[in-house]
C-alpha cells in the first residue's frame, strides 16, 4: 500500500529542479577547525553558519554560550578525544560525496510538498556531533549529525548502542529520519503530556506512514504503522494532509 501511494505522487522535471535540495556541508568546516585548528574555518562557521554553530555548541554539546570568551577553546578541546577524532575522519571518508542523499532528499521532500499544501522545503545541513542527536529540526531547517550514520557494523557503535538501535544508524536512514522528524515538527501532538501512550504511538505511526509514503518504501515498520495502512485502505478518500492533522 505504501509503495502504491508513493508511486502516485510524482514530480514533474521542472518541479524537481525548483525544489532541489543540496546538503550544506557544515561538517567540512567543522572538521577543518577541529582537526587542524584552522581559524579561517572557525570564522566562516561563526559568520556563514551562525545559527548552526550556536545550535551545536549550546544545544547539542552543551558546552556553554557562544559569546563566552573561552568557548572556542572549549569547543576545540572537546573534540580532541581520540574517539571523536576517529569519528571525524570516518565521517569525512564515508561522506566525501553525498549526491545520492541530495537526490533522495529532493525527491522525497518534493513529494511531500506536492501532497501537503503548506509544506515548505527546508534547508538541510550536515554536522559532526558527539553521538548525541541524529536529527535537529528548527524553523525550516534540518541538521543531520553524520556521526550517527556510519553504518550498523561501525565498530565504535557496538560500545554504546544495542543491535536494534544500530540497525537504523546507516546512510539509508538519513532521508527517512529527516522527513520523520521534520513532519513531526510540523504536525505535533497537541497536549502530548496529557495523552495516553497509545495516542502518542498512533500519532507517531501516522507521521511514519507519511514518511514511508514520501520516500517510497517502508523505512519504518511497526504494528501501529500497519494499523494506519489498514485505516488508509478503508478510507481511500482521506488525504495525507488530513491524516496528519487528525
Amino acid at each position: 500500500m505504501v509503495l502504491c501511494v508513493a508511486c502516485e505522487i510524482k514530480l514533474r522535471p521542472n518541479d524537481e529542479a525548483q525544489n532541489k535540495i543540496e546538503v550544506l556541508r557544515y561538517d567540512r568546516l567543522e572538521s577543518r577547525y577541529l582537526t587542524t585548528g584552522d581559524f579561517s574555518a572557525l570564522q566562516e562557521m561563526n559568520t556563514e553558519y551562525a545559527i548552526e554553530t550556536r545550535t551545536l555548541i549550546e544545544n547539542v554539546l552543551k558546552l556553554g554560550a557562544v559569546y563566552e570568551p573561552d568557548i572556542n577553546s572549549k569547543f576545540l578541546n572537546f573534540y580532541q578525544d581520540t574517539v571523536l577524532q576517529t569519528i571525524i575522519a570516518d565521517v569525512e571518508t564515508q561522506y566525501a560525496d553525498m549526491d545520492d542523499v541530495n537526490k533522495a532528499l529532493t525527491q522525497a521532500f518534493g513529494r511531500a510538498k506536492e501532497a501537503l499544501p503548506e509544506f515548505v522545503i527546508p534547508k538541510v545541513y550536515t554536522q559532526i556531533g558527539a553521538l548525541d542527536q541524529s536529527i535537529i529540526v528548527g524553523e525550516n531547517i534540518i541538521g543531520v549529525s553524520l556521526d550517527k550514520y556510519l553504518g550498523e557494523d561501525y565498530p565504535l557503535y557496538a560500545k554504546y548502542y544495542a543491535k536494534d538501535q544500530r540497525a537504523t544508524m546507516m546512510r539509508a536512514y538519513i532521508v527517512p529520519d529527516c522527513l520523520n522528524f521534520y513532519l513531526l515538527s510540523l504536525y505535533p501532538l497537541h497536549d502530548a503530556d496529557q495523552r495516553s501512550q497509545q495516542e502518542k504511538d498512533m500519532h507517531m505511526a501516522r507521521i511514519m506512514y507519511a514518511a514511508n509514503t514520501f520516500v517510497g518504501y517502508k523505512a519504518f515498520s511497526t504494528p501501529y504503522v500497519a494499523q494506519v495502512e489498514q485505516y488508509m485502505k478503508a478510507h481511500k478518500d482521506l488525504s495525507l494532509a488530513d491524516l496528519l492533522k487528525q
